[in-house]
């Protein structure tokens, strides 16, 4: 499911912007269906605009609530209308993806005892609080996630710090835990919805990918999205018209 509101501070109708001929949820929903992992690939939007766009390329796409505070809670109203056991979030402005990565993060949760799974990618831009950089334990179990430079330089050189790659594989059941869980401290100081379950006590598994694939967070995000996108090998499967 890809949780996609139209609304957006930074980006203005960031899912409908134009990425190489083409709206960027589109760029999110087609490469996600070149995964072998879904047995759907459904948009979860609270916009009509959106499930039209959406529709008309041949997607599914759920309508939801405008009041959601996030893309979690939007998918917990959406799964009410599908049958799955598992369900995998994939963010809508990560126009990037590698749909190989769909089965990295689905199978890192069937294969532990976590609640949630997330995938994480290296990283070494320091200062950049539109990236949310993941602290783990030694079990690689998500310890923190913050908008800051954790772990912090100050005392010591950091190498190489972990940031979020927003592909995260839910058990069906605790999207609905999740839905009935208040905004929780942490969450309203970083603005990461999923602090909200870290804070409750469930966890949250991560595992290590490489990946130079960024959330189109910025107008800067977004040029370089489309300047990469020119060249994508991925683009060129899913862009070509139909015989």
């Amino acid at each position: 499911m890809i949780p996609s509101r139209l609304e957006s501070s930074r980006v203005p109708r960031k899912p409908l912007v134009d990425i190489s001929g083409m709206p960027m949820v589109l760029h999110v929903y087609h490469r996600a269906k070149l995964s072998s992992i879904p047995e759907e690939v459904i948009v979860a939007t609270d916009s009509e605009e959106i499930k039209s766009v959406v529709e008309a390329a041949g997607g599914q796409a759920i309508l939801t609530s405008r009041s959601h505070a996030n893309g979690t809670e939007r998918l917990a109203e959406a799964v009410a209308e599908v049958e799955a056991d598992f369900v995998i979030l994939v963010n809508g402005d990560e126009a990037l993806l590698n749909p190989d990565h769909l089965r990295v993060s689905y199978e890192a949760l069937i294969n532990s005892r976590a609640d949630v799974s997330i995938l994480v990618s290296p990283f070494t831009k320091e200062n950049s609080p539109s990236d949310f950089k993941v602290v783990l334990n030694l079990q690689n179990e998500v310890m923190y996630i913050s908008r800051g430079d954790v772990p912090c330089s100050a005392r010591n050189p950091v190498k190489q710090r972990l940031k979020a790659y927003h592909i995260m594989t839910f058990h069906r059941s605790f999207l609905q835990t999740y839905a009935t869980l208040p905004k929780s401290p942490l969450e309203a100081v970083e603005d990461h919805e999923h602090l909200r379950v870290l804070e409750n006590g469930y966890r949250i598994i991560a595992a290590q990918v490489e990946s130079s694939a960024i959330s189109i967070d910025t107008p800067e995000d977004l040029a370089f999205a489309r300047t990469v996108m020119q060249e994508d090998p991925l683009f060129k499967r899913y862009s070509l018209p139909k015989a």
